[in-house]
């Protein structure tokens, strides 16, 4: 289950917004797996930490990726992403914000099923 009360969540219509995309750009993002969205009280919300200076997040695209071919389905990938891991210190994301990038993806792929 993702505690959604812990990070900050944007909606579809926040993301056209943010992004100034249309509403079908945005959800061609999450099919294409360059953000991972999750149903919210029957909303699908993106947590606001995938977006930085205004644009997605480039090195999301690629570890959603990696998550997936390792045997995660979105709901596992986004818990994951958004939960502190030993081997990393912290929440993934916050460490590819950081810039860790080969790191987060090494763990991920060494977690595969």
């Amino acid at each position: 289950m993702i505690a959604s009360s812990e990070r900050a969540w944007l909606t579809v219509p926040d993301l056209v917004d943010l992004l100034g995309l249309s509403q079908s750009q945005v959800r061609r993002m999450i099919e294409d797996r360059q953000l991972l969205a999750a149903r919210i009280d029957g909303v699908l919300k993106v947590p606001a930490d995938f977006i930085l200076n205004g644009e997605v997040m480039p090195e999301l695209r690629g570890t959603l990726i990696v998550l997936h071919d390792a045997g995660f389905s979105d709901a596992e990938s986004m818990t994951w992403m958004l939960g502190v891991t030993d081997l990393l210190g912290t929440a993934p994301i916050d460490a590819l914000r950081a810039g860790r990038k080969a790191e987060v993806r090494r763990v991920a792929q060494a977690l595969g099923f």
